[in-house]
């Protein structure tokens, strides 16, 4: 018998600045910072942080890694899920309140997407969940705005 998996246990998202990606994510995405599960090395400097992000049942950890941050900067590791685009539009409306820059709405190939910056550049997104899940969808090559240069990144290149 093959083993299984349970689940995600955590995100990983490479940072160059604790601080500052707390407050981010705190200002943009309502995440709380949970210190009781902050990394500090054998020397008892901070280096990795735990933060939840409502509606979102897997933990953030915000490691500092400046190389790896910058190398990454462009790439869009996560998509997180909204129910639809009334909730798509919701969070755009949030964004804008708080001064945090994004994409427009993109027709994407199941649904519609809105992208945003970490302050590091890491490119998150936000997809309306298909209807009825994954199974139940086809990709629809022709309803993608794939000359949306936030579909088209030069990192994502080969």
């Amino acid at each position: 018998m093959k083993p299984i998996l349970s689940g995600i246990h955590h995100l990983k998202l490479p940072v160059t600045d604790l601080e500052e990606s707390i407050a981010w994510f705190a200002d943009a995405l309502g995440a709380r910072h949970v210190e009781r599960f902050d990394h500090h090395d054998e020397s008892g400097a901070l280096f990795a942080v735990i933060v939840l992000l409502p509606g979102v049942d897997v933990p953030v950890e915000l490691r500092l890694a400046p190389a790896a941050a910058e190398a990454v900067a462009g790439y869009d590791p996560v998509t997180f899920g909204v129910s639809d685009r009334a909730a798509l539009d919701s969070w755009v409306e949030h964004l804008d309140a708080r001064g945090v820059p994004h994409s427009p709405v993109i027709a994407g190939f199941i649904g519609d997407l809105v992208e945003l910056s970490t302050p590091d550049g890491l490119a998150l997104r936000f997809y309306t969940d298909p209807v009825g899940g994954f199974d139940a969808v086809e990709l629809d090559r022709e309803r993608a705005d794939v000359s949306s240069a936030h579909l088209a990144h030069r990192i994502m290149r080969r």
